[in-house]
């Protein structure tokens, strides 16, 4: 009950936020600012609606993803079968990344509409017990629905943040003053700002969930440090050439950054060290 209160305040504030977006687009413009209110209000409903039903495609085509059959990737299926089994899931779909950065994500509505995917440099990199580490990480996300929740919040953020490019760029070049200057900067950097920490910390609290749950079930701690700890060497060198920023949180170590301490504290991802020193005091 209290996660599902949860999601509810979640998708409620970002709409919220999507609704200030548009109050002041109305104004910017001219308009009803009324009116434009509900056509964002109806913006994020709709994208709600979307994300519940193809919130997998939308991934799988950001991030370049290829659903494979068990010939293409035999030990992968393997890995994921025998991790399904253990959680009492049903198999989900399996995709490969076309990227040589070690990383994965599972996407889909529910266990039953599940995608579970891995770049082929995460395939390289890994041996067995890590890659099944990995997985469990990744299928402890579909067991947990956390898949929906940080794909809807993902497109809502990406959406506002979308809003906002635009008031920015039309407060450049357009002639339109019908709003403060001060009053339209400041909604287009906190819009953004605003539904990002709250994806971000909704991402954070999770991922130490679905870590946790992996070790459960493997018995296998280890392996996921030690799995932890090549992605974080991997993703800092080399960031993914393929996805999206607003589908980062999806992945289980944060494709998009280099390390540095700032990004960090805005990151939709815990530092890797936090997450490892998790699942060593297990």
């Amino acid at each position: 009950m209290m996660a599902r209160l949860r999601l509810l305040l979640l998708f409620t504030l970002l709409t919220l936020i999507m609704m200030g977006v548009g109050l002041v687009a109305g104004a910017y413009f001219g308009t009803s600012p009324t009116g434009a209110m509900t056509i964002f209000f109806v913006i994020a409903v709709l994208i709600n609606i979307g994300s519940y039903f193809w919130s997998d495609k939308l991934v799988l085509r950001a991030y370049k993803a290829r659903v494979v059959e068990q010939h293409e990737a035999p030990q992968l299926f393997g890995v994921v079968k025998k991790v399904a089994q253990m959680n009492d899931l049903p198999m989900p779909r399996v995709a490969i990344v076309p990227s040589q950065t070690p990383n994965a994500f599972a996407t889909g509505r529910s266990p039953q509409h599940a995608v579970v995917a891995a770049t082929e440099g995460l395939m390289r990199m890994l041996d067995r017990d890590e890659l099944e580490g990995v997985m469990a990480h990744e299928m402890g996300h579909v067991k947990n629905r956390d898949t929906l929740v940080m794909a809807v919040a993902a497109t809502i953020a990406g959406a506002i943040a979308f809003a906002a490019r635009i008031l920015w760029w039309n407060s450049i070049f357009g002639r339109n003053r019908n709003v403060h200057p001060a009053l339209l900067i400041l909604v287009i950097l906190t819009a953004p700002l605003a539904a990002f920490l709250l994806q971000a910390a909704v991402s954070r609290q999770r991922e130490f969930k679905a870590d946790a749950t992996a070790a459960a079930l493997t018995g296998k701690p280890w392996a996921l440090v030690n799995a932890l700890r090549k992605l974080e060497h991997g993703n800092s060198s080399r960031p993914m050439e393929v996805g999206s920023p607003a589908h980062a949180a999806l992945c289980i170590a944060n494709p998009l950054r280099g390390g540095d301490m700032l990004v960090n504290m805005f990151s939709t991802h815990p530092p890797m060290q936090d997450r490892i020193d998790a699942l060593e005091a297990l």
